[in-house]
C-alpha cells in the first residue's frame, strides 16, 4: 500500500458498491423491453415464454424457451441489467426433439401464415408465443381480439402431430 503524499488534503470516495437503485415496477418495465428484443433475428423468438417478478431488485424469471442458447441469452441480460440485485432462475427449457422441432415449424406456419394472425410476427412485442413439450402445444400472448384468439386456436389445433393444443391467449383488455 502506498504512503499518502503531504499534498494531499482530502478524498473523496464515489465508489458505488450497490449498484443503483431502481424502482421494482422501473426494473420490470426495463428487464421487459429488453427481453422483448433480445433474440429478434433469431427465429426463436416466438418460441419462448418468459415471465418476470421483481421485489426489491431481485428478479424472478420464469417460463419456458425452446433451446439453451436462449436460455443463456435470458438469464446473462437479467444478470447484466443495472438495478439487479439477484436472479432466482425458474425458466425451463423445453426438451430436445426434432418432433417437436418439427411441429414447432408448423405451428409457425400455420399460424403466422392465416392472413388475420400475419401481423402479430410483425412486432416482437406482440408475437403469439408457441411452446410445444413432447406433442403438446400452448399458445401465449396478447391479441387484438376475442376472434384472433379462436382463430390461432383453431390454426394450432389443424396441425397434424400435436397432441393437444391449450390456448392461454389473452385479448388486449384483459389482464395479463
Amino acid at each position: 500500500m502506498r504512503k499518502s503524499s503531504k499534498d494531499v488534503k482530502n478524498v473523496r470516495d464515489l465508489i458505488e458498491v450497490a449498484g443503483p437503485t431502481i424502482s421494482d415496477a422501473e426494473l420490470e418495465q426495463k428487464l421487459a423491453r429488453s427481453l422483448t428484443y433480445d433474440r429478434v433475428g433469431y427465429f426463436d423468438s416466438p418460441f419462448n415464454v418468459v415471465t418476470l417478478a421483481v421485489k426489491n431488485g431481485v428478479v424472478t424469471v420464469g417460463g419456458e424457451v425452446a433451446d439453451y442458447p436462449a436460455y443463456n441469452d435470458v438469464l446473462a441480460t437479467v444478470a447484466n441489467t443495472k438495478g439487479v440485485k439477484d436472479v432466482v432462475n425458474e425458466v425451463k427449457v423445453a426438451p430436445t426433439s426434432n418432433y417437436d422441432d418439427s411441429l414447432r415449424l408448423r405451428l409457425y406456419r400455420a399460424i403466422y401464415g392465416d392472413a388475420v394472425l400475419r401481423r402479430y410476427a410483425i412486432d416482437p412485442a406482440k408475437p403469439i408465443r408457441i411452446l410445444v413439450n413432447n406433442g403438446h402445444v400452448a399458445l401465449y400472448g396478447k391479441v387484438d381480439s376475442p376472434a384472433d384468439v379462436n382463430i390461432a386456436g383453431m390454426r394450432a389445433r389443424q396441425v397434424f402431430g400435436a397432441f393437444s393444443v391449450d390456448n392461454h391467449l389473452t385479448t388486449g383488455n384483459a389482464a395479463r
